[in-house]
């Protein structure tokens, strides 16, 4: 009788069973399809089954998860077409000097920590993929992308040390930068710009930025702007990592877009950083049931070859049994525990089980792999998922935290933590590894790296030569594009009309001009998560198309407008829906598609800007990691412009985060033109000089004539403040400077009229631009007067505004913003701002209420002149001010 018939004839004679011999027929028909037309054609049926016994009004459909056991089975498996011993010791060595440069770094400095369980739980991942999976760049070709689970870094660069791209002096330097030389804690592009290509060090960052990756990708095809069909995105992520909002944001996405060019590789150890992932559940399961549901492929790589036999002999399946009634908890217990202790406390409390185990010793169920350390096993499911059409593929690897690691730190709850061994551990570590070091060159942590002529070296550079070259790698630069010249595309807001237009509307319109430009325009993406029609961009639905992999395989309901929404394969839009996450994930692949695929694109994305910095500020920040290149547009900006939408929606932080991120120059124009010189520097920077910078832009949805721009005050915009002009006596000096940006600016001029018509004082307007610009000038100018020979160096702020006139800064952001200035000026300095929560109301209303309207600027005003004068204006002003706080309501 066959294992199949076996376990037909099992499972017939179950105690529940009201007729074997019609269930015997059954598992024997479908026995036979599995012999005659293999696993595919066995586990269609039972799909179409399952499907029918739902129609049927059987209940609900089986569990969306698998048993706890290998989808790929013994005979489906490839042949491994490499040399697996050798892989074997060139992963023991990578596994040693990753674990040498961590404890030397926290043996000579304790302070340093680093990840010692996370590589060793993950290096044969890491090394299938090297050695037969992740393709590089080669010439013209462009190769893979491949996102590294950030606390696995110490392995991939024990690796490129044995490639010979680094060196013993730099692995000695890990987490040592500061001096030049040294390696980064996690993939950190910004820090080591030519290795790095991605950051992944924020959980939750590499799974949604991989699958935005991998639909830029397409999106890029489709447009016909880079050839990009063979290329595949691969991320190694952890089990623990899943549970981040991002990291589930987008597996719709990638299903529903048919993202075949995507691979995950979840490293399932089951822990986390503090214990097990789900110590009351099974994790792997719970994945498999999450992707399943979302559309994708799912393979499972759950137990070793050693594993292979006990299943064959199982007919029962005694095994799955027991697999499925336990817990995450106790399979971290079992890992963390020996052959003898596990032959006890797993196989011989089971009779079916102990009969399994008969044969075997403490040492042979030592021997036990988990299926993600077997080469076997997950090169069959590398491999079938860059086989698998029409879905992205998901693998789930079960493996051991700190594998190899022993009572040191093997499945143990505080592996995560683990940054030093003794040397009993060390000296353990290197026997099970069977490593060529002597006593002394353990104690002393000394790198080993095989000679070059050596089987070893060989085989590894070779295995790399065949996948084009090595990984990671990042180019820097690609060919640059020459912008047209503003006139071109925005004289309408150097030289406005009388109309009142807001200037979102302005903004819209200008990288709506761009995009028909021959040059630069098709490489310009306009981004949005929703309400395009808010920010004006209607007109972009049929002139560019809204990106679709399939088309439109409908007619919209507005077809006959001539405004239809209009999606196309070709379509140049990405309307991401309401995801701020997902739309700027997909805005950095746009902005960092210079160094990946080596042309360089415009992103030009818009949203309302409370949802940017406050909610995806993380991602942000790993944009600017990533040397992004583009336009963030916060619209509909500031914490009064909004009026009836309240506090949830109004904007008086971003302005102030922006000022945290170190390339990211941000802007809060008053008026169009001076948003059209700001888009056409920033892009000229970027497309031209390839500077690795990006530009975030509030603008509000506030109509009123704009302002044209004198050209010699272009150059000050950038820096960020420019003189708009002066109020009152003519021939007198200013007795107070007005200091305004974004709508606010309009408050100030209205300011200084009140001055001059009802208190013949005379003031400076000032249109301030950047307050963060200016304050990094003056910094920096402060930095070098303070610690560098050569004399004093004066800052555009602080030649702006010498002397001691009395300086009042207003605008709609929280007075902190305006006061990022302050201690770099020698004047009285009085900032105002909307500080406490936001709230619905008219513009009017909210402005008095926050203390930043005509009014209470006119007010600051006669303050900062004159005792007095405050009296006599709090007097004439009072009744037309809110006198009560905001923040004490």
């Amino acid at each position: 009788m066959s294992a199949l018939e076996k376990h037909a004839a099992t499972d017939a004679s179950h105690r529940d069973d009201a007729d074997h011999e019609e269930t015997r027929e059954w598992l024997d028909a479908l026995a036979g399809v599995f012999r005659a037309s293999g696993a595919p054609r066995a586990r269609f049926l039972l799909e179409r089954l399952a499907e029918h016994a739902s129609h049927l009004g059987l209940g609900q459909r089986a569990n969306p998860y698998s048993a706890y056991q290998n989808t790929i089975g013994v005979g489906e498996q490839p042949r491994y077409p490499g040399d697996l011993a050798l892989e074997q010791k060139l992963t023991s060595i990578i596994r040693w000097n990753a674990l040498a440069m961590v404890v030397r770094a926290n043996k000579a400095y304790g302070e340093l920590g680093g990840h010692l369980a996370s590589y060793a739980s993950a290096a044969e991942i890491f090394e299938v993929g090297f050695n037969h999976f992740f393709r590089a760049d080669e010439g013209e070709r462009k190769g893979d992308l491949v996102y590294f689970q950030p606390h696995s870094a110490p392995g991939v660069y024990a690796r490129a040390f044995l490639e010979g791209r680094l060196s013993e002096a730099q692995l000695a330097s890990y987490r040592q930068e500061t001096g030049g030389g040294g390696l980064s804690s996690y993939p950190h592009p910004w820090l080591m710009p030519d290795f790095w290509q991605f950051p992944t060090g924020s959980m939750g960052i590499g799974p949604i930025s991989a699958i935005y990756q991998a639909r830029f990708l397409r999106y890029l095809g489709h447009r016909g702007i880079a050839e990009t069909s063979s290329r595949r995105v691969w991320g190694v992520f952890g089990d623990g990592e899943m549970d981040e909002p991002e990291s589930l944001a987008a597996l719709s996405l990638a299903a529903r877009e048919k993202l075949d060019n995507l691979t995950f590789v979840i490293n399932c150890n089951l822990q986390r950083l503090d214990g097990p992932v789900r110590g009351n559940g099974q994790v792997i399961n719970e994945l498999e049931a999450l992707f399943n549901g979302a559309g994708w492929n799912v393979v499972k790589v759950v137990w070793g070859s050693e594993w292979d036999t006990l299943f064959a002999r199982d007919t029962g399946h005694a095994l799955l049994k027991r697999f499925a009634a336990m817990v995450d908890g106790e399979y971290q217990n079992l890992g963390a525990k020996d052959g003898e202790y596990n032959l006890a406390h797993f196989f011989n409390r089971d009779p079916e089980l102990k009969a399994l185990a008969a044969s075997m010793s403490s040492a042979d169920i030592d021997a036990l792999r988990r299926g993600g350390h077997d080469f076997r096993k997950l090169y069959a499911a590398f491999h079938a998922a860059r086989e698998h059409k029409g879905q992205p593929t998901v693998i789930l690897a079960k493996t051991k935290k700190g594998f190899g690691m022993g009572q040191a730190g093997e499945s143990r709850m505080t592996a995560h933590q683990q940054k030093k061994l003794d040397l009993d551990a060390l000296k353990a570590f290197r026997d099970r590894f069977a490593l060529p070091l002597d006593d002394e060159a353990v104690a002393a942590l000394q790198f080993y790296k095989p000679a070059p002529d050596s089987q070893e070296m060989a085989y590894l550079q070779a295995r790399r030569q065949a996948l084009g070259g090595y990984l990671p790698a990042r180019a820097r630069t690609a060919p640059a594009l020459a912008m047209p010249e503003l006139a071109q595309y925005g004289r309408f807001a150097l030289e406005p009309d009388e109309r009142e237009v807001s200037t979102t509307t302005g903004v819209v319109r200008l990288f709506t001009n761009l995009i028909k430009d021959k040059t630069v325009g098709p490489r310009v993406v306009p981004i949005v998560a929703d309400e395009a029609r808010t920010f004006g961009m209607a007109n972009l639905f049929r002139q560019i198309g809204i990106y679709s992999p399939m088309g439109q395989l409908y007619e919209p309901e507005d077809a006959g407008s001539m405004l239809y929404y209009k999606e196309s394969k070709e379509g140049q839009l990405l309307e991401e829906g309401i995801t701020e996450a997902g739309a700027l994930a997909s805005w950095t692949a746009a902005a960092t598609s210079y160094s990946v695929n080596g042309v360089a694109m415009l992103p030009f994305y818009i949203y309302y800007s409370m949802f940017g910095f406050q909610r995806v500020g993380d991602l942000i920040w790993a944009a600017a990691d990533q040397r992004a290149r583009g336009f963030l547009i916060g619209a509909t900006a500031g914490r009064t412009t909004l009026a009836g939408e309240g506090l949830q929606h109004q904007d008086g932080s971003s302005q102030l985060v922006a000022a945290t991120v170190p390339n990211c120059r941000a802007y809060d124009p008053a008026f169009i033109s001076e948003a059209a010189v700001i888009i056409h520097h920033g892009a000229r920077s970027m497309l031209e000089a390839q500077r690795d910078e990006f530009y975030y832009l509030t603008v509000n949805n506030e109509n009123y004539v704009q302002a044209p721009l004198r050209e010699d005050a272009h150059e000050d915009v950038i820096k960020g403040m420019y003189l708009y002009g002066t109020r009152g006596p003519q021939g007198d000096a200013a007795r107070v400077r007005l200091l305004g940006s974004g709508a606010i600016l309009r408050e100030v001029i209205a300011a200084a009229d009140l001055l001059a018509a009802d208190w013949d004082i005379k003031s400076e307007i000032w249109s301030v631009t950047s307050f963060s610009e200016l304050a990094r000038d003056a910094r920096e100018c402060e930095r070098s007067s303070l610690f560098a020979s050569g004399g004093e160096t004066v800052s555009h702020l602080q030649r702006c505004l010498p002397g001691a006139t009395p300086v009042i800064a207003s605008t709609d952001y929280v007075r902190a913003y305006a006061q990022l200035i302050a201690s770099y000026l020698p004047a009285p300095f009085t900032a105002l701002g909307t500080d406490g929560f936001g709230r619905s109301d008219t513009r009017a209303a909210l402005r008095r209420f926050f203390g930043i309207d005509r009014y209470h600027i006119a007010i600051a005003a006669l303050h900062a002149i004159s005792p007095g004068l405050h009296a006599q204006g709090l007097e004439r002003y009072g009744a037309r001010m809110e006198v009560e706080a905001p923040w004490a309501r």
